[in-house]
């Protein structure tokens, strides 16, 4: 009986537990509350999340802005690239032609100064000539010269004849060119034009009183030319009128 009491004095009396009453909130407004906190709580993040990457040295809008103006500069390259493609082709092609100029123009000048030098050459010539007495009307080869080429085994010669006497008969006939030459160590000599040769008017000459010839003649590219004889033939004889003969070594 005593426990009893004692219970019941514990629930309903000083010692009972304090009893709390709280008004009733309709679950709609609680849920507004709920997601009103929550959208500020988003905020809040989201506007410490700015602020820490611009503390940070990164902005999103700085970026984009200069994204663009890179991607901007990489199109104007690619737009002035093919000028400058098209300058550097021109530039080319003018530094080609003055090349191809140049060499042309030196070409030119070294057979210029060779010209002069065979004019000279001449001069000299024709001035001593006419300190002499032609009365002997005989075939002579004045002067006579060979030089190699460029070309491996092309020689160019160079040959002048005359005819002496007050009133000399014209002259016919024909050059022929002993050429001696050493190749595989042994003695050669060639006979130009060949005597088989069906065409040998290069080598036809007909004058009074002078006669200059030129022009190239080929041998064995291995071969070494010694020395060379100009022989000028009448027409129809195979014995010589007048020779002369040009070393090279």
């Amino acid at each position: 009986m005593r426990k009893a009491l004692r219970r019941l004095r514990g629930r309903f009396g000083i010692t009972a537990p304090r009893l709390a009453v709280s008004p009733h909130v309709a679950w709609p407004w609680r849920a507004l509350r709920v997601i009103v906190v929550l959208s500020i709580s988003g905020v809040l993040a989201l506007w410490m999340y700015d602020v820490g990457r611009r503390f940070a040295g990164y902005d999103r809008g700085m970026l984009d802005e200069e994204m663009e103006r890179l991607r901007a500069r990489v199109a104007e390259m690619e737009d002035e690239l093919p000028k400058l493609r098209a300058i550097s082709d021109s530039s080319n092609a003018r530094l080609e032609i003055e090349q191809t100029a140049q060499h042309n123009l030196a070409r030119q000048v070294r057979e210029l100064e060779a010209d002069n030098a065979r004019l000279k050459e001449d001069i000299a010539f024709f001035e001593n000539l006419s300190a002499q007495d032609h009365a002997d009307d005989r075939v002579t080869v004045a002067r006579f010269k060979v030089e190699s080429n460029v070309i491996p085994g092309e020689y160019r010669y160079r040959v002048l004849v005359m005819q002496g006497g007050a009133r000399p008969r014209e002259f016919k006939g024909r050059l022929q060119f002993i050429v001696k030459m050493q190749r595989d160590r042994k003695d050669v000599m060639l006979v130009i034009p060949d005597e088989k040769a069906q065409s040998q008017s290069a080598y036809q000459i007909t004058f009074k009183r002078f006669h200059r010839a030129d022009g190239v003649f080929r041998v064995d590219p291995n071969a070494k030319v010694q020395s060379v004889q100009v022989r000028l033939l009448d027409k129809g004889s195979g014995q010589p009128r007048a020779t002369q003969t040009y070393n090279l070594s």
